[in-house]
């Protein structure tokens, strides 16, 4: 048994900026699946938004937002994070990041801003290509470092305790099931809070730009346990992953077309002005689906981007780490045009909470790409995610500190019961329902859908669900089991909340349903929760 104040499961930048706001106030354990730095924050390449140029406004970040979100924002959370960029910025700076910088004609060094899909203004704050690094080394090094901070890497959570399960009274979370891998052995761990930052799902589908560990674990976990689920329709498919047989989920930053990158058939015609005036710098759901329809018109595998008509000086300074990474593949981006295919990227809904982090289970918070905050809506923005991140993570640090003394110890805790089950001597099974979901999702739940696509799904989600809770009953737990039953419920909730929603709205395309319902009042598809005889909180 493990007792901690605080536990926070994911190591990215949600989950550090938890940590090290609440740190001096409680004993903290962080546990991350594999290494700590094995999250999407660490291979986020374009930055974090936030206002600082002159010419810029709060105003203008929120009304870009709102835009981005076709409708669905709420705009109070908007203003809540965009208003707080300027301090994360600095809080970053202060926990030592490094982010480029630009001499003005007097001189001083200023800290150069990008700009992206859906800014009118350069508001993109970065390090080269290699932002979320320098946000995460960053962060890491502090918490590596804190005495009240314990980190825990290789251990992967199973489930939250909560008082609900074990008739304990009043719903509250009580701690977390572990499973440390390298001892293959699960552990107890008890507290007082548990925050949930275990990043998106977008590895539900077969093509992706996330890293492995982005199976949905916190969205599953707080929907075994009773929270509401909203949005998961809203998957964000970056348009311009790297396409070469070799190059497993590399990301091309949108980064390039903010600084002239264009868009190219395989003829070297440019195509994005025929699907919106904005061209390359449209919001990300229409260059993907702009993408998807050239790719399918054409019978082709890929179209190009192309930045050759910047200097090479500019391109290699720009952007380091990807011209480095299309150089390992024989593409030189300061000559020729870059081959790229869109790809699941960012899951924009989550688990409801509200402006403070909190869920509908009195101790647990989700924060980051597990949290469906209201910021995002219907498509999330560019360089909104990091910012989100720290600004949530704050939020639900400030609340910690307010509720923690009031915030009851759990009591004893039972350990994990393995005397039902067996090794299993069927891992095949394992592997091949990961890679049917995967194919499947990405088949009918993909960037364009139909009704007839999603009840397909559905069928197969139904039939896996089954195996796998069977094969979860029997033998004893893995990691890749583990993420398995994670990833077939990550999968019928963006199925379901895909089907209740009977129009196409950013994310959400579906080709029997293709403008949008404006003609009655727009509520966020919100699945209950098995446990829905909760009150609202």
């Amino acid at each position: 048994m493990y007792d901690y104040e605080v536990l926070i499961i994911g190591s990215g930048a949600a989950g550090l900026g938890v940590a090290l706001r609440i740190a001096d106030r409680a004993k903290v354990a962080i546990i991350a699946k594999t290494r700590l730095q094995e999250c999407s924050t660490f291979y986020a390449q374009g930055g974090i938004s936030a206002v600082l140029d002159a010419q810029d406004s709060i105003e203008s970040h929120i009304q870009d937002t709102l835009k981005a979100g076709a409708g669905l924002c709420d705009p109070e959370i908007v203003h809540l994070v965009v208003s707080q960029g300027r301090e994360c910025i600095r809080w970053l700076l202060d926990k030592g990041a490094t982010f480029t910088e630009v001499e003005s004609e007097d001189g001083e060094k200023h800290l150069h801003l990008t700009k992206e899909g859906g800014h009118s203004h350069r508001r993109i704050v970065h390090a080269a290509d290699a932002t979320g690094r320098e946000v995460e080394t960053s962060l890491l090094s502090h918490a590596k470092t804190h005495p009240n901070i314990d980190l825990f890497e290789y251990h992967n959570a199973i489930d939250l305790i909560t008082a609900n399960k074990l008739n304990m009274g009043p719903q509250r979370v009580m701690g977390a099931y572990v499973l440390d891998r390298k001892a293959h052995r699960v552990l107890t761990f008890r507290a007082k809070s548990v925050v949930l930052a275990t990043g998106g799902a977008a590895k539900v589908y077969l093509y992706t730009s996330n890293p492995d560990t982005a199976t949905g674990d916190g969205i599953a976990m707080a929907w075994r346990a009773g929270c509401r689920i909203a949005n998961m329709e809203f998957m964000q498919f970056h348009p311009t992953c790297l396409y070469h047989p070799q190059a497993r989920s590399f990301l091309i930053s949108e980064a390039l077309r903010g600084e002239g990158a264009r868009l190219l058939l395989p003829n070297g015609t440019p195509f994005m002005q025929r699907f919106d005036s904005r061209g390359e710098l449209a919001p990300r759901d229409i260059v993907a689906r702009a993408i998807d329809h050239e790719i399918k018109r054409l019978g082709v595998d890929y179209v190009y981007l192309d930045i050759s008509h910047k200097s090479a000086h500019f391109i290699r300074s720009h952007f380091p780490t990807i011209y480095s990474r299309c150089l390992e593949f024989g593409i030189d981006m300061t000559r020729e045009p870059i081959p790229v295919v869109p790809a699941a990227h960012y899951t924009c809904g989550g688990v409801i909470t509200n402006a403070w982090g909190q869920t509908d289970i009195d101790g647990l918070y989700a924060v980051g790409e597990t949290a469906c905050t209201g910021l995002h809506g219907a498509n999330r923005m560019a360089s909104n995610s990091l910012l989100e991140c720290l600004v949530f993570a704050s939020q639900a640090a400030s609340d910690l500190k307010r509720r923690l003394t009031d915030l009851p110890a759990p009591p004893k805790l039972p350990p994990w019961d393995e005397s039902k089950v067996t090794n299993s001597d069927e891992e095949v099974v394992v592997s091949h329902n990961w890679d049917e979901i995967r194919r499947f999702m990405w088949d009918y739940v993909g960037i364009v859908r139909t009704d007839k696509r999603l009840q397909r799904a559905l069928r197969r989600v139904e039939m896996l669900k089954q195996e796998i809770a069977e094969y979860y009953g029997h033998f004893r737990v893995t990691s890749d089991l583990l993420e398995l039953r994670n990833l077939i419920i990550v999968a019928e909730l963006i199925v379901q909340c895909a089907m209740r929603r009977k129009e196409s709205r950013g994310l959400h395309y579906t080709l029997d349903y293709p403008e949008a319902d404006y003609h009655h009042p727009v509520q966020n598809t919100v699945l209950p929760s098995p446990f829905s005889r909760q009150k609202k909180r």
